[in-house]
């Protein structure tokens, strides 16, 4: 059942709400539940970041993840942190269509909750982040659920940190890379090719058995001119998901004439995104890609990358 006593966070700019374990989709008689983070002295109505959690589509919750009171309710954006359906409950499309469903929720429920129902970005990492770009990319009328008929599901801005893109490269893309002896946080998986990978998991058979699949997976195959503005985020160590997807979805981007960021933030691992303190203390290096429509696209070596790039983002095109 919902918590409607708000917990109230303190130490911050900005005093921050948060509402647990609210009910924003059943379907099947599961229950997926969400955590909203709104900051009580900013004017409604609110900009609206919905966060999508790592776990390779098969573990986790919408608690995992950096600290959302911080990150980014106290800035003044309402956060919403959702579930979706993990790969050893129902497999895809049916995350895809839980991410579309919490975005028609968010807009059913604007006017009750304070929210901007024009002003809607997602924001994931890792298997959360292929969702955000694919639910983003796909449309509206491609993996629609049935639940809040008449909102839209579209958004207005993406941000993604090491995202899967092409579950078809990503075994070359991982043979690719160098030995990986730059950042502690990096880890090996199993190889997408095998039938117990997350992503076989997530499709629900051998990824190289069902490539039509796969390539429905894959948020690149959406591109289109008019897509919303993306952040993509990625560590040159990651030996999890290579830097190399990101690169694929921005080069696509790019390509279709979109408005598209990319940081490759040097020898930083996978996973760094779950951690309130991965931007502290020695700054990385990173490399900056900008695509924007009409222009070339511009390659720099670019600030450092931290949690305030999301926020001015966010800020930028919400």
């Amino acid at each position: 059942m919902p918590s409607f006593s708000p917990v109230i966070l303190r130490g911050f700019p900005c005093r921050v709400q948060k509402v647990e374990s609210i009910v924003y989709s059943s379907r099947e008689g599961r229950s997926l539940l969400a955590d909203i983070y709104l900051p009580e002295e900013e004017q409604r109505p609110l900009p609206v970041i919905i966060w999508l959690h790592p776990g390779g589509w098969k573990l986790g919750n919408r608690q995992l993840g950096p600290d959302l009171a911080r990150f980014f309710a106290e800035a003044g954006f309402a956060m919403v942190a959702v579930d979706y359906s993990l790969s050893g409950v129902a497999k895809f499309p049916t995350a895809v269509e839980d991410v579309k469903t919490a975005v028609r929720w968010v807009r059913s429920v604007a006017a009750e909750r304070g929210f901007d129902p024009d002003r809607i970005g997602v924001w994931g990492a890792s298997a959360g982040g292929h969702l955000a770009a694919l639910a983003a990319l796909s449309g509206e009328g491609a993996f629609e659920g049935t639940e809040y008929p008449g909102y839209a599901s579209g958004v207005k801005a993406v941000a993604a940190g090491y995202p899967v893109v092409d579950m078809l490269q990503l075994d070359a893309h991982r043979d690719a890379m160098p030995p990986l002896d730059v950042d502690p946080s990096a880890f090996m998986l199993p190889a997408a090719a095998d039938a117990e990978s997350f992503e076989s998991q997530f499709l629900g058979a051998p990824i190289q058995t069902v490539p039509e699949l796969a390539r429905a997976a894959n948020p690149a195959e959406y591109v289109r001119e008019g897509a919303p503005p993306f952040l993509l985020l990625h560590g040159t160590g990651d030996g999890a998901v290579p830097h190399m997807q990101s690169k694929l979805l921005f080069d696509a981007l790019a390509a279709a004439g979109n408005n598209a960021t990319l940081h490759l933030i040097d020898g930083l691992g996978h996973g760094f995104l779950n951690k309130n303190d991965w931007d502290q203390g020695m700054a990385r290096d990173a490399k900056l890609y900008e695509a924007r429509p009409g222009e070339p696209v511009r390659v720099v070596q670019g600030p450092p990358v931290t949690f305030g790039t999301i926020e001015l983002f966010f800020k930028r095109h919400l």
